[in-house]
């Protein structure tokens, strides 16, 4: 997956994580797409959502759009997802990639 073709998935999705990943991408930022193997949404919905109850119990803050990212990979279901990176100087960005990379299934 090149650049050019990140950018378009990120820009079809209208969440505010995804279009801070758009603009970080646009500003140069490296990315990284996993493309080794697949996972079920589900079976990363038990880890994020688990991660997620860990912040929340130890008061950590965890970055905007991480709740709606386990709520959106939590409806996809059992589809297949790739994992990918967008790394900013301040962290990054983890993104679910639907198994045909045509559409962004969730980021944070």
């Amino acid at each position: 997956m090149n650049r050019v073709a990140m950018q378009s998935v990120l820009a079809q999705d209208g969440s505010v994580s995804a279009r801070a990943a758009l603009a970080e991408l646009e500003a140069g930022s490296d990315f990284e797409v996993f493309l080794s193997q697949t996972a079920s949404a589900r079976q990363l919905w038990d880890i994020w959502s688990w991660r997620q109850q860990v912040m929340h119990d130890t008061d950590v803050t965890p970055r905007p759009g991480l709740a709606e990212a386990v709520d959106r990979l939590e409806a996809a279901g059992t589809a297949r997802v790739y994992m990918a990176t967008v790394t900013e100087p301040q962290g990054r960005f983890v993104l679910f990639l639907s198994e045909d990379l045509t559409r962004c299934v969730a980021c944070w």
